[in-house]
C-alpha cells in the first residue's frame, strides 16, 4: 500500500470539517425560498414608495446561508441588486450610514456575490463598484476583512 493513497486526515481527530465553522441555517430550503420571495415583494413595495433605506433593511434582513438553498441566495442577490440599481448615486451615502454594521457586512458580501457572478458586471459592474467604493469609505477596510474572512456566504 502506498503511502500517497492513505487519507492522513480520515485519522486525524482534530480535522475542522465545514459544518463545524458556523451552525446552519434552521429552516428548511423551501421555507427559506418563501421568505426570499416574500421579501422581495416587500422590497417592490417600499421601493414604490420610494423608500431605497426601507427596501434595502428588508433584503438585508435575515440572508439565506448554508448548503441547499443556492436558489434563495441568487433570488436574494437579484433583490439586494435591484435595490443597488434604483438608487440614485447622491443618495448612496445617507441610505449606507443609516445601516448597522452587520447590515453593511451583509451588503459588502452582496456586492462581491453580484461581482464574482457569471454576467452580472456587464449589466451592474458600475453601480456594485460605486457601491462598493462609498461603502469602504462610510465602513472602512474592516467591513472588507469581515466579510472575506466570514464563513456565512451569502
Amino acid at each position: 500500500m502506498s503511502f500517497r493513497k492513505i487519507d492522513v486526515d480520515a485519522y486525524d481527530e482534530d480535522v475542522l470539517q465545514e459544518t463545524e465553522l458556523y451552525n446552519p441555517d434552521p429552516r428548511e430550503p423551501a421555507q427559506v425560498l418563501s421568505d426570499a420571495k416574500q421579501k422581495q415583494l416587500a422590497v417592490r413595495s417600499a421601493l414604490n414608495r420610494g423608500d431605497i433605506t426601507g427596501a434595502l433593511n428588508v433584503a438585508l434582513d435575515s440572508p439565506p446561508y448554508g448548503p441547499n438553498v443556492e436558489e434563495a441566495k441568487n433570488f436574494t442577490l437579484q433583490t439586494v441588486v435591484s435595490v443597488l440599481n434604483s438608487t440614485k448615486s447622491t443618495d448612496v451615502p445617507n441610505v449606507l450610514r443609516s445601516l448597522s454594521q452587520d447590515e453593511q457586512d451583509t451588503l459588502m458580501k452582496y456586492i462581491y456575490k453580484g461581482m464574482g457572478m457569471p454576467g452580472w458586471g456587464d449589466v451592474s459592474g458600475s453601480v456594485l463598484l460605486g457601491w462598493h467604493e462609498k461603502l469602504t469609505e462610510i465602513a472602512g477596510t474592516g467591513c472588507i476583512v469581515r466579510v472575506m474572512t466570514d464563513r456565512k456566504t451569502v
